[in-house]
């Protein structure tokens, strides 16, 4: 036993020190998204790319390889969904994926990133795709190498960068759950669009000053749960959350005069991924329970309070006066009911991270049609433009104007996530799963938000899905939680329920 426990030690020691110079190169990203000059990005890169080096070298050290074999060898790990056993296992993915990656390639992949997403800020500024296309190549290029060199039991090279981010799901499951959901999200937007009503959207079009957009959206993440003493709030050019380590969590939005909605329900979205960071074990920093679930489980923490909870009626219900206490010129005289309707407008539109409820996931199954299409060859880096923009009138009858409203607006691809997009749709589902567990387990939860009472729920996902970190896949967790597998319907019955009220249908 004293072995067992030397070893596992000896391995969560090495674990936690790989995590350590892995956030430093967070640090390093969180920096070049929000305050690095243009002139720094070379260097910027040649930083990053050194650091991704020793991070890999440490991950793939053979004396972690000793430790793992020492401890799977053990009969002494406990229960298999115990700590230990937990821990043992995800170093061991860790550690396989990372052994099939040659240095240079993981070198290569942080170095032409770095500099890539510098490139993108430009491009999507200036709607300038051709300026981007040699970095989208030279990106493609290299997660087909990655691919290649970790390899699938499916045979479909993105299953091997969809595993990455959603442990142990394939394209083709996501497909399976996505095609149903496809089918009533078309229905839905149609009998949206028949109906007739319009809601008054111009209202969240009005001006909006930034000072006070910062310090209202700050106030709402803070009463969600949020806490500011072991994060804060930035800018960036892509809203996202970076969590450092315990007590450092850091989100970034982006504000807009003349767009409530793009910070507002931008803070709440990233407060929730924050809210999930803040929620890990911190003894077990570095470790499987110490490391959310997977992005999607992720993304299921942010879309439910940006969306069940921050664009529900209760939570006006508590908020609307203080919004109009924020800004009394844009919502001095709008009633409540008008508010309500105008933050959930439903129809579609370009942007994906201003879409609404509706017609969110239909954007986020167009790009995980294209990027199939880009990482088995059938569409070329130069082709994305034009395949972007037909897929996107096909899907929504409109066509994008520029490369800014289309494939230009993410910056994913030149960030190299590529298989990261379904975790999107996907934690939608997850989220409208969960929150109808936790209504029938807490009772009135429309009750609560109307007095600004969010800590139940806080509690209750602290409780059920933060604080397993890795213990269990994406999938068993939802049967854990919910008591079944993941299914579309219950995020049908939300917007059905929701949208038929709105809109009269």
């Amino acid at each position: 036993m004293s072995n067992t426990v030397n070893d596992y030690e000896e391995l969560a020691q090495r674990l936690r020190d790989a995590e350590l110079l892995a956030s430093c190169a967070s640090v390093l990203s969180w920096d070049e998204q929000t305050h690095l000059p243009t002139g720094g990005a070379e260097h910027r890169s040649n930083q990053l790319g050194l650091i991704a080096g020793l991070a890999h070298d440490r991950k793939t050290d053979a004396r972690i390889g000793d430790l793992l074999a020492s401890l799977e060898s053990s009969r002494d790990l406990g229960d298999p969904d115990g700590d230990v056993a937990v821990n043992v296992r995800e170093a061991r993915r860790t550690f396989d994926r990372a052994t099939k990656l040659p240095k240079k390639l993981v070198e290569e992949l942080s170095k032409t990133t770095s500099l890539a997403q510098q490139a993108w800020v430009d491009a999507k500024k200036n709607a300038d795709f051709p300026s981007f296309q040699p970095w989208l190549e030279k990106i493609i290029g290299l997660k087909r190498e990655e691919a290649a060199a970790i390899g699938t039991t499916t045979g479909v090279p993105y299953d091997a960068l969809l595993d990455d981010y959603e442990p142990g799901m394939t394209a083709a499951q996501v497909n399976a759950v996505f095609e149903p959901l496809r089918k009533e999200l078309v229905a839905l937007v149609s009998a949206i669009q028949q109906s007739g009503k319009v809601a008054p959207l111009e209202i969240v079009e009005r001006h909006y000053p930034q000072v006070p957009q910062r310090v209202f959206a700050e106030a709402a993440a803070r009463q969600i749960g949020f806490d500011f003493d072991r994060g804060r709030l930035d800018e960036s050019p892509h809203p996202f959350c970076s969590g450092f380590g315990p007590g450092d969590c850091r989100l970034t939005t982006r504000f807009n005069d003349h767009h409530f909605n793009s910070a507002f329900f931008g803070v709440l979205h990233e407060a929730g991924h924050g809210i999930y960071e803040q929620g890990l074990p911190t003894a077990a920093y570095g470790l499987g329970i110490g490391q959310a679930c997977s992005l999607g489980i992720h993304e299921s923490q942010s879309r439910m309070w940006e969306n069940f909870v921050g664009r529900s009626r209760s939570f006006w219900t508590y908020f609307y006066p203080t919004a109009q206490q924020a800004f009394p010129t844009a919502l001095g005289g709008v009633a409540s009911d008008d508010f309500y309707a105008a933050v959930n407008d439903v129809r579609p539109s370009f942007i994906r991270v201003e879409a609404d409820e509706v017609t969110y996931n239909l954007h986020i199954m167009l790009r995980f049609e294209l990027e199939q299409k880009l990482l088995d060859g059938t569409l070329l880096p130069a082709d994305v433009p034009a395949a972007w923009d037909a897929a996107f009138e096909r899907d929504f009858g409109m066509r994008p104007a520029k490369a800014s409203q289309g494939c230009l607006q993410d910056i994913h691809w030149s960030g190299g996530l590529v298989g990261y997009f379904p975790t999107y749709a996907l934690g939608n589902m997850y989220a409208a799963q969960f929150f109808e567990t936790a209504r029938a387990e807490l009772g009135d939860l429309d009750a609560m938000f109307a007095k600004g009472q969010f800590k139940p729920l806080k509690s209750w996902l602290n409780e059920k899905i933060h604080v397993h970190g890795k213990r269990y896949t994406a999938a068993r967790l939802v049967e854990v939680v919910t008591g079944k597998p993941l299914t579309s319907a219950p995020l049908v019955q939300h917007l059905q329920t929701k949208f038929s009220a709105l809109y009269g249908i």
